[in-house]
């Protein structure tokens, strides 16, 4: 059996029979000299050497199991916790469900590594920075907002890693309760040195916008690199590093994990395909940190810090269906109108978080990327909408079609519940007048949006302290001029 090439790159296969029957894992070990034998490269090589050669197993949701080739047969036969595991390894259970969850949504991944992750000094309290979830430190606004591009310091001036450049925009619930969600904007240029995050909160969808993210996990390394996300589901440890100035946009869920939404009559394919998810393969570090390793837990919306003395990225293997992954957003086979009218939007869902009400989501996940309009007789971009739905909308490239001007990559907007958007003027004048012909939309360009049921709050740096809240958005629709005549139909 060969190996599947994935975005260039050697995928994991999902091999049958005995986990330690893998054939030696003969072609891992042949591709793992770019994972493993970096030791005599320069630091830019090294890097590179880090990013050539990453393994993915694809599916969404899916049993996986995956062994580091360094050393076969570590992963038990036939039991998950035996009394000895191999090579002297520590069995340990990671549950993102409560054990009597329906199997459809029983999650959990089991690792076998060379120290359990309870090993470490108490938690000490960390500032949060501009990380929050007081959701009521400024008064509402239920204005349309628009925020320019969030600017990222200067590495020399102001260094800031993964975690110190993450910024809470809005969100609502609370993290006690298991119901609710966060938008955080993270902008960071320089990598997590001997550290790393994992959130007991909820899971993190991160689309990032400026700059690759080389993601370590425990399961695996992951690159995301624009035009990608990539899902940390909660508990799940891992640090980024970065290569320059990094810039990008954060979903954050209680209570639920994201699912692919239900297609029904669309049928059996469409929208985010299973196959197009993809999953690290098992990568270990048994590496001794003397001066401390930090560990750093979001819980309950605060930072806390533990030292320990070793990397946490020591897991020898895992199997399990509890995992982080990532998605190309140009795998997205889209739907759209080929008669008439402009569709809803939640045809373009790439995944969904449900809440306790059926149809309705505690979060989606819409991206509007390129496609042909064909619509006859029809008014093309986005109509004019009040929404019982909250939407936040994040630009990675390009020009968004209903606001061309203004709307610029690495920017945000926050339409709030029933608060009237929809096409400025310029769009709606040019659409109007349009010789109506089979054309490209969005071509170059990929805009998102996080919509929720949850009334989002702005905090206190998105509408002062970032100082990026357009004051002007308003005007865009000043222009818009009555065309209404009661003799002419």
């Amino acid at each position: 059996m060969m190996p599947e090439t994935v975005n260039g790159t050697l995928s994991a296969c999902h091999w049958p029979g005995s986990v330690n029957q893998l054939a030696g894992f003969a072609w891992q070990a042949a591709s793992a000299r770019y994972l493993f034998g970096i030791c005599v490269c320069s630091n830019k090589r090294r890097t590179r050497r880090r990013m050539t050669g990453l393994q993915y197993m694809s599916g969404f949701g899916n049993e996986h199991v995956s062994e580091d080739p360094r050393c076969p047969g570590a992963l038990p036969e036939g039991q998950n916790n035996p009394q000895v595991c191999p090579y002297g390894l520590y069995a340990e259970q990671l549950s993102g469900s409560a054990f009597t969850c329906p199997r459809p949504t029983n999650k959990r991944s089991w690792l076998y590594r060379i120290l359990p992750s309870v090993c470490h000094k108490p938690f000490k309290p960390l500032k949060e920075g501009h990380l929050t979830h007081d959701w009521d430190e400024v008064e509402p606004d239920p204005n349309q907002l628009r925020w320019k591009p969030f600017e990222i310091p200067k590495a020399p001036q102001n260094k800031l890693d993964f975690v110190s450049g993450l910024h809470t925009l809005c969100g609502a619930g609370e993290p006690r309760g298991r119901n609710g969600i966060a938008v955080h904007i993270f902008v960071c240029n320089t990598s997590m040195l001997d550290r790393c995050l994992y959130n007991s909160d909820g899971d993190f969808l991160i689309v990032p916008q400026q700059g690759k993210l080389l993601i370590t996990t425990e399961f695996g390394k992951m690159l995301v690199e624009p035009n990608e996300i990539c899902i940390i589901q909660q508990g799940m440890r891992f640090s980024v590093e970065v290569f320059g100035e990094t810039r990008g946009y954060i979903l954050e869920v209680y209570g639920a994990h994201f699912e692919l939404p239900d297609l029904g009559p669309i049928g059996a394919n469409g929208l985010a395909n299973p196959r197009d998810f993809l999953v690290p393969v098992a990568w270990y570090e048994d590496r001794q940190v003397p001066g401390g390793y930090t560990v750093i837990s979001k819980y309950q919306g605060k930072l806390f810090a533990a030292q320990q003395d070793f990397s946490p990225f020591n897991v020898v293997a895992w199997h399990g269906n509890y995992t982080p992954y990532k998605y190309h957003l140009e795998k997205f086979m889209v739907i759209n109108s080929v008669a008439f009218d402009h569709a809803d939007p939640s045809i373009f869902t790439v995944l969904t978080a449900k809440s306790t009400r059926p149809g309705v989501a505690l979060a989606d996940f819409v991206i509007f990327p390129p496609r042909w309009g064909v619509a006859n007789n029809t008014f093309r971009p986005p109509y004019y909408h009040r929404n019982c739905m909250s939407e936040f909308m994040g630009l990675i490239k390009g020009h968004y079609e209903a606001k061309e001007e203004g709307f610029q990559p690495g920017g945000a907007s926050l339409h709030s519940m029933m608060t009237p958007h929809g096409p400025d003027a310029d769009c709606f004048e040019k659409a109007s007048k349009a010789k109506l012909e089979p054309e490209r939309v969005a071509e170059g360009t990929m805009a998102f949006m996080f919509e929720s049921s949850l009334s989002l709050a702005v905090t206190k740096w998105g509408l002062q302290t970032s100082n990026r809240l357009d004051k002007n958005y308003y005007k865009c629709w000043e222009p818009l001029k009555s065309h209404f005549n009661p003799k002419c139909k």
